[in-house]
């Protein structure tokens, strides 16, 4: 039993890197195949079809992105804080590669294209971020922290459209830093107005 997960898990860790590099449509199961060295019918054998990869994927993406969230609340009370903290995972991740573009950012760059079940769960994911967001900055304006120019919920859309951006910027120009020179001022006009 042990192994189903361990292979289970080697699929979905490079099914994401696929993702990430190329899309939903950038992939097939002989990639996954040659690159973990199993054969496309034990790929099959846990995930019978390629719209369960994903969907499967996607789950266990916002289940690690909300739990990321949670400790982000719980290493930082300020919200000003807690939004810098997020802003630094990313620009960590891309300027070392780890994570080098969000994984439901690529799929919604696909969305038309995705089978409902993929699709749903890239929504969801997009909902429950913004609904993080919007309490962070909501909390932020309550203490002080923060001063919108918009309702939190626009706020937090704008915000994310601006991370997510900024993440396909650096990626096309091949520079990481781009990502902190877009969001990095967005984050600093927030928190100056606050003061």
């Amino acid at each position: 039993m042990k192994s189903t997960a361990s292979t289970s898990d080697k699929i979905l860790d490079i099914a994401q890197s696929l993702i990430v590099a190329g899309g939903y449509n950038g992939f097939s199961y002989a990639d996954i195949s040659d690159a973990i060295g199993i054969r496309k019918a034990s790929i099959h054998h846990h995930f019978p079809a390629k719209a369960e990869l994903v969907a499967v994927l996607v789950d266990r993406y916002t289940r690690q992105a909300a739990a990321g969230l949670q400790s982000l609340r719980e290493q930082a009370a300020s919200p000003a804080d807690q939004l810098q903290f997020y802003i630094d995972y990313w620009r960590s991740c891309i300027e070392n590669a780890s994570q080098p573009f969000c994984v439901c950012a690529m799929l919604a760059s696909e969305m038309q294209m995705l089978p409902d079940e993929v699709a749903s769960r890239v929504r969801a994911h997009f909902q429950g971020l913004a609904a993080w967001l919007t309490s962070v900055l909501q909390a932020g304006v309550e203490q002080g922290l923060f001063r919108l120019d918009k309702r939190p919920e626009e706020q937090a859309q704008m915000l994310m459209a601006s991370v997510h951006g900024a993440m396909l910027s650096a990626r096309a120009l091949g520079d990481p830093g781009l990502f902190i020179a877009v969001v990095g001022p967005e984050i600093v006009r927030l928190r100056a107005a606050g003061c």
